[in-house]
């Protein structure tokens, strides 16, 4: 093979069928955290009142998870070069609350006060969110078109169908569905500034620094406002290990494919958690399968299809 061949091939990171698979392995991660988080409270003796036990456990899952992916980016031999000095570190600052801190904080709020199947299908609207903000953030990348508006429409059509029905199968409440909205309106602006941060430090340094200093944000305010761990089990242990993997394994996928391709094309198979964390949720959890989430769960997955069609 020449030179010229060499040059003009793809990294293993921006070549389709390894995207996918990159893509899917992190949505199937993340949407398995549902149930996993919910199982974790029960073992640590957290209930839904205790907002500084949950941001305590939040707190160290994450911080945890920035370590182990800083540590294999040290025995990888990756740069721990700031190009932008104080610019730089305030972006890690700024990410760190937007994609771990206060993200999570109303996620896993969010989640203590709804079914889990519920809240996995209601967080895809960051999905839709993301799409058409990285069209207006990154034109040249991620232009709008008919596919992807109409691909918008259907995910969107999607959330209005989770809240049919009467207070019998789950209505609106601003602990529940409006914590898990502000979760996925984080995770979408977090997911235009992962598109920069090659221009500041490695991704994956850049990851593991935004988990470790996101989760230290998270602990700290759970401690000032009695945040204890109730108590301790050897299942509880083997769930915390589990959430920490899903972390490191997922943020580090996702936020290095969305560095290297168009926003859109990765964003998109987010839309496949709301099937997996409820499919889990009902599976792991018991939880009732209403009828909404199907529907719910087939208008994100036509949403999917549709935007996958778009040309650029």
């Amino acid at each position: 093979m020449g030179k010229l061949g060499l040059h003009t091939e793809k990294s293993i990171w921006q070549r389709p069928a390894w995207v996918a698979i990159f893509a899917f392995t992190a949505a199937f991660a993340w949407g398995w955290a549902y149930p996993l988080i919910k199982l974790g409270f029960a073992e640590f003796g957290i209930t839904p009142d205790q907002t500084g036990s949950k941001m305590l456990f939040a707190g160290v899952r994450f911080a945890i998870s920035g370590l182990i992916i800083l540590a294999m980016a040290k025995g990888a031999h990756r740069s721990f070069v700031m190009s932008t000095g104080v610019r730089g570190w305030a972006f890690i600052l700024i990410f760190a609350l937007l994609n771990t801190s206060i993200h999570y904080a109303c996620f896993y709020i969010g989640l203590s006060h709804s079914a889990g199947s519920r809240a996995a299908i209601l967080n895809s609207l960051s999905v839709f969110t993301l799409v058409i903000l990285a069209c207006v953030a990154y034109p040249s990348t991620d232009r709008l078109n008919a596919s992807k508006v109409v691909g918008c429409g259907l995910g969107f059509a999607g959330i209005l169908a989770l809240n049919i029905g009467g207070a019998d199968s789950g209505g609106f409440t601003w602990l529940g569905d409006g914590m898990i909205i502000g979760n996925a309106l984080c995770s979408a602006a977090a997911g235009l500034m992962t598109r920069k941060m090659n221009r500041y430090i490695d991704v994956f340094v850049g990851t593991g620094y935004s988990l470790l200093v996101g989760g230290i944000l998270l602990a700290i305010p759970g401690l000032a406002i009695g945040g204890t761990v109730p108590m301790v089990t050897a299942w509880g242990i083997v769930i915390l290990l589990l959430l920490i993997a899903i972390s490191t394994v997922a943020f580090g996928l996702y936020n290095k494919l969305l560095s290297c391709n168009p926003v859109g094309k990765v964003a998109i198979f987010n839309s496949l958690i709301p099937v997996i964390g409820a499919v889990s949720s009902c599976i792991c959890l018991g939880e009732p399968f209403y009828w909404k989430y199907a529907f719910a769960a087939i208008l994100a997955a036509a949403g999917i299809y549709t935007i996958n069609q778009a040309k650029k």
